[in-house]
């Protein structure tokens, strides 16, 4: 439930008002103080000090937090035994390039036939800059970073029964929002209907304030011209020599833009996890993944499929088989196991802990998230649009059209990040559709924002999360109300378990998520281990 305040408008939708007409520096000032905003809990490495005594750690899947977990803990002397179900690393932390292969439930198989140099993220595909645990990852292994645009201007804003369809650029809906706006609010102001809210002194300062951020001319008004041209863009650019006078655009109405809701998508920038500066691995997001495989070699025992976790007061027995080649259990046998398999699948696994865990595992429901890629024979967002990286949203069940933060203005070909639905009835449709009729519909969508689709598409691949058999799903999808009743005995250590995952942090979805929640379960662990 949403806090209320004083004047009956909700904390969130505060904060959302903030964001969307002062930008997210403003509204991050404001989540801070109102205790919203946090930094990464992340704060240096893990102090695992003390002998463990020889003990020995078996850990269930190979993502991030698995991985962290098996590097720290072998660093601190425990012999690591990694079970994976999939033959590679990285679990979510996953990147399709040409010739990959991709088989989903229900058994329909895609070949990703992307040009070489071309991929598509299919789980996380960008780093916020106070993710430090991440980055502090990515330093520590040598993993190459570069800068991802959520952010684009020049991107654009689309929705179906505003404007005739016509999609606008995210410069022109966030100033002229932003003018009127600040051109009521100085009305306002200068009626003196703020007189109980402002001082006197602050009314003068908020007057040249809104005048300088709202782009309003002498009078308080918003309205054609060069000032506002400065942030809106022109209609006419400034050029060179004969008949080079730049001509400034014609703001859009108020009314035009309320009723057309592209002011919906203005928060997507002012969220304090989607600010700018945000990162991306240079050639796809699995090099993290792979990065931290290299460190840990011949630790990793790919293609197993746990079937059973067993605990006792000698140790924990896992039961699994080699998907390679199925037939006769396999076991691994360790004084303790972290197991960080995603709760939609652990649930189907029996497992040797107390009822509160079980409750605990079986609470939590996975989001849905589908993903298309499609790559076209030229990057016409730059050739034709002057779209360099950034992400142009609407109201189309694709939500989002994200572009290459890479690549810029080089020509050749490009793979855009053609539909990204995150829950709701949009992505349950999409899950339903074969991997083709996604692309299709992707392609047939996406023209009507970018009418090029039809003569530049080549080929596409498409990822439903909930079709995805490592995970069933794309993350932890926990409630208020779950968490108050469950979290906590989510991670508690049962016996010789631990859980760990973005499912047992408060940044589900995100690897950051993991990593933290990987560091403080072995810690917890490493200190049992030190005081038996």
């Amino acid at each position: 439930m949403q806090e209320e305040q004083g004047d009956g408008v909700s904390r969130r939708g505060l904060l959302s008002l903030i964001g969307m007409t002062a930008g997210s520096a403003a509204m991050y000032q404001a989540m801070t103080s109102l205790g919203l905003a946090a930094e990464s809990g992340y704060k240096g490495p893990v102090d695992l000090g003390g002998d463990p005594k020889g003990a020995t750690v078996l850990v269930l899947g190979a993502g991030l937090a698995g991985m962290t977990a098996a590097l720290e803990l072998r660093q601190a002397g425990y012999s690591v035994q990694v079970l994976e179900f999939n033959d590679r690393p990285g679990g979510r932390n996953w990147t399709l390039r040409g010739g990959d292969r991709y088989t989903e439930l229900g058994g329909a198989t895609q070949t990703c036939g992307f040009d070489q140099g071309l991929y598509l993220n299919p789980g996380p595909w960008r780093i916020p800059y106070h993710h430090h645990g991440v980055l502090a990852y990515c330093r520590r292994l040598g993993v190459a970073l570069e800068p991802f645009q959520q952010l684009n201007h020049n991107a654009l804003l689309h929705n179906t029964k505003g404007f005739g369809g016509k999609p606008q650029r995210i410069r022109e809906i966030k100033t002229d929002f932003q003018g009127h706006v600040s051109e009521l609010l100085a009305k306002a102001t200068q009626q003196g209907k703020l007189d109980e809210a402002v001082s006197k002194e602050d009314r003068e300062i908020l007057l040249q304030a809104l005048k300088a951020w709202g782009a309003l001319d002498k009078d308080y008004g918003y309205k054609a011209g060069e000032i506002s041209a400065d942030f809106r863009g022109y209609a006419k650019d400034a050029g060179g020599g004969l008949g080079a006078e730049p001509v400034p655009g014609e703001p859009i109405g108020l009314s035009d833009i309320l009723g057309s809701r592209l002011w919906r998508s203005l928060q997507s920038f002012a969220l304090y996890e989607f600010q700018t500066t945000m990162f991306q691995p240079v050639g796809g997001m699995d090099m993290i993944g792979k990065a931290f495989a290299a460190q840990l070699g011949g630790l990793i025992r790919y293609n197993a499929k746990v079937t059973r976790i067993q605990q006792g007061e000698g140790g924990v027995t896992v039961t699994y088989e080699d998907t390679t080649s199925p037939g006769s259990p396999l076991q691994a046998k360790a004084d303790w196991c972290v197991c960080t398999i995603p709760l939609t699948v652990l649930s189907q696994i029996p497992i040797d802990v107390g009822a509160k865990m079980q409750a605990a595992i079986e609470a939590v429901p996975y989001a849905s998230s589908v993903k298309v890629g499609l790559q076209f024979k030229r990057r016409f967002w730059e050739e034709d649009e002057a779209i360099y990286g950034g992400i142009s949203y609407t109201d189309l069940p694709i939500r989002q059209i994200s572009y290459p933060s890479t690549g810029y203005n080089l020509g050749g070909k490009g793979v855009l990040l053609g539909a990204y639905s995150w829950n709701g009835p949009n992505s349950y449709e999409f899950t339903a559709m074969d991997p083709a009729e996604r692309v299709r519909r992707a392609v047939q969508y996406g023209q009507q924002i970018h009418p090029q689709y039809a003569a530049e598409f080549e080929t596409g691949i498409s990822v439903a999360w909930h079709r995805v058999p490592f995970t069933l799903g794309c993350a932890g999808d926990w409630t208020d109300e779950a968490r108050a009743q469950h979290y906590d005995n989510l991670c508690q250590i049962d016996g010789r378990i631990v859980l760990a995952g973005e499912h047992a942090s408060y940044i589900p979805a995100w690897q950051e998520g993991a990593i933290l929640s990987a560091l403080n379960a072995i810690e917890r662990l490493h200190h049992r281990v030190i005081a038996a």
